[in-house]
């Protein structure tokens, strides 16, 4: 057994050398803001009004409510395990490899469908001019042209790493100074003139209720445009001062972040004219209403803002997908350092690129234009995908809590033991609210995974091959009754489903299940040896050496 001295790791070494501590406060949140203010600002507040009219407001709340309680249990893992992309390794650490494998797999779902999020939304924006009018269908599904135009961006992201994914380290900054000033110059220049009171209650505050409200946080990107926080976590191996830094970046962030999507809502419904939602919110319509933000800035007499609104969409969603598609390639990276995965996917070139990995996520994104032709779709899709990856912190965090309880804790989350199992429901409630159309999707892409890689895995144990990886079905003995249960709960439910649970009932019979399975796992997970054998071994997933 490794013997641990219960203190947090402080360097985690990669092929290159050890990471040092040299990102501030400052540092750890713009990494957060920066993928917190992306593609979803553009669609999220006309998606948002679509399904929950003005009651959208009411769901930015309650999303960034599911968020600061899955940040805060992130916040106290990331101060415990400071080490490079810790979100995927605390369900390997709590529960062995099976989980370990899973949950990889989620995060890397999670990663490979951004970039064609990305690719949808330039395709939106670009409707404004004549020659890409075609490129979607009215209900905004891709064209042959435009799935044409999809498949050659996408192969511009894996081109552009190959070539010059080291430069765009050096234009973070500016970018996420380009990606908050935008939003906030689109919020204040078009509430001057344009703020119409009334526009909140002439045709119902909440006009398709409770289940509109619920439905709007999964279906049409709140959540999806939340997420990122766990960028600052996953910096906490180079974070200077985590116990002070970490909870205040992705609080902070999320701050940010809120107050930023929840005043473009305000101001989005206050500057429609009347006459675009005078048949009702759910046939909002307006010229330019394919790009939202430019063509509402468009019709109130800012031409000049739409024009700039249309060049965001395009910089800020290209910056975002290639990062994704970087990150793409890196998850597969750790997945094979970690046995889960052949040896292939680590494999680079003479620049150090991961070639393999970068292939894959290209065929990826084609293939997610298929079942998912449209942004919202995909955003279902995606919510789904992250918080399924974020709900294995909690499962974590409760284990930790009773098998290491002596482990320092650079950052001690207050009332911890309620805001975890809190925190999973929470998760599941934002996997449920998806929809059953997209869950079917997403349990049928969690399949092939487990073939994919559980196929690996026998073969790596069978051969006895050095990697091969260590599968604890014992303590992860829980996790397939949860993910077939989700799916029940989902099918039988009014969210898509079958309609068997009435709303409400439908809430109660998740936060129960969620809970069951949350006290099953705890009480399942490793032991305390194997936890500390297994942090002990860590196998560094980063970014090869270049």
């Amino acid at each position: 057994m490794v013997k641990l001295d219960h203190a947090a790791p402080t360097t985690t070494k990669d092929t290159a050398g050890g990471l040092r501590r040299d990102v501030g406060l400052i540092g750890l949140m713009w990494a957060s803001v920066g993928s917190i203010i992306g593609s979803g600002w553009l669609f999220g507040a006309q998606k948002a009004v679509v399904v929950a009219g003005p009651a959208a407001i009411i769901s930015w709340v309650i999303g960034a409510v599911a968020i600061v309680l899955l940040a805060l249990v992130h916040a106290e893992l990331g101060g415990m395990f400071p080490v490079a992309g810790g979100t995927a390794r605390y369900p390997h650490y709590a529960f062995g490899g099976l989980a370990g494998m899973s949950f990889g797999w989620f995060a890397w779902l999670q990663a490979a469908t951004v970039a064609p999020i990305e690719v949808e939304a330039m395709v939106g924006y670009a409707k404004h001019w004549k020659w890409a009018e075609s490129l979607q269908h009215a209900d905004g599904t891709l064209s042959a042209s435009g799935f044409a135009i999809a498949v050659v961006l996408m192969a511009v992201f894996v081109g552009v790493n190959f070539f010059g994914v080291r430069a765009l380290a050096h234009t973070n900054s500016a970018a996420t100074w380009w990606k908050i000033a935008v939003p906030l110059a689109a919020i204040f220049i078009i509430a001057i003139g344009n703020f119409h009171p009334g526009n909140f209650t002439s045709e119902g505050f909440a006009p398709f209720g409770a289940k509109g409200v619920l439905a709007a946080i999964s279906s049409s990107g709140i959540i999806f445009a939340l997420l990122g926080f766990e960028q600052a976590i996953q910096l906490a191996g180079e974070s200077r001062n985590p116990k002070r830094d970490l909870p205040r970046a992705t609080l902070g962030s999320v701050a940010i972040g809120s107050v930023i999507y929840i005043l473009l809502q305000v101001v989005f419904i206050a500057a429609l004219p009347h006459t675009s939602f005078a048949h009702g919110w759910a046939k909002l319509d307006f010229p330019g209403i394919s790009g939202p933000w430019a063509g509402l800035a468009t019709l109130v007499g800012l031409g000049w803002l739409g024009l700039v609104l249309y060049i965001d969409a395009i910089i800020s969603p290209a910056g975002t997908g290639l990062i994704y598609t970087t990150a793409t390639s890196r998850v597969s990276f750790g997945l094979a350092k970690n046995g889960y995965a052949p040896k292939l996917f680590t494999k680079t070139d003479k620049r150090g690129v991961p070639w393999f990995g970068l292939i894959t996520s290209f065929v990826t994104g084609v293939v997610c234009f298929l079942p998912f032709p449209s942004w919202q779709e995909l955003v279902g899709f995606i919510t789904s995908a992250s918080v399924l990856m974020y709900a294995g912190a909690p499962l974590a965090y409760g284990v930790f809590a009773d098998r290491l309880p002596h482990m320092e804790r650079p950052y001690r989350l207050p009332f911890g033991k309620v805001i975890s199992p809190m925190s999973f429901v929470v998760a599941n409630l934002i996997i449920y609210w998806a929809g059953w159309d997209t869950l079917w999707r997403l349990g049928f892409a969690i399949l092939l995974g487990y073939v994919l890689l559980g196929s690996y895995a026998w073969y790596a144990i069978r051969k006895k091959l050095s990697d091969a990886p260590r599968l604890d079905f014992k303590a992860a003995q829980w996790l397939p009754p949860y993910l077939v249960g989700m799916g029940l709960i989902s099918l039988g439910g009014g969210f898509g489903g079958q309609g068997i649970i009435p709303l409400w009932w439908d809430i109660a019979v998740v936060a129960a299940f969620s809970l069951g399975i949350y006290y099953w796992a705890k009480a399942t997970a490793s032991k305390p040896e194997e936890i500390e054998r297994s942090i002990g071994e860590v196998v560094v997933t980063d970014a090869p050496a270049h």
